[in-house]
């Protein structure tokens, strides 16, 4: 049997893709946050984003071919900014009131 040359914590195309796809999605979404107006909300969403990510830093689902046609579908428009009156967050929404 041969030996492998990859290490043992060297990620999948798969893993690798979608590691891209979570840091492309966590760019986004800081992107979005520094549009916010009100300083104090913009440092509460930051450490809410940061937060979220920290905490699902292990998380290992793998989705089902169906679901990744929607991830990938969303990755593309998941963080929308509709002028100066609203951030749009996937399911988040933050009315900014101007």
């Amino acid at each position: 049997m041969a030996a492998t040359r990859l290490p043992p914590a060297t990620l999948t195309l798969k893993q690798f893709i979608r590691r891209q796809q979570v840091l492309l999605l966590y760019r986004r979404i800081l992107q979005t946050i520094r549009q916010v107006p009100n300083d104090s909300d913009r440092k509460y969403l930051k450490d809410w984003a940061r937060e979220e990510f920290k905490r699902n830093k292990s998380a290992t689902e793998e989705a089902s071919p169906a679901t990744e046609a929607q991830d990938l579908k969303e990755a593309n428009g998941i963080v929308t900014t509709t002028g100066v009156h609203g951030i749009h967050v996937r399911e988040f929404s933050l009315d900014l009131g101007l």
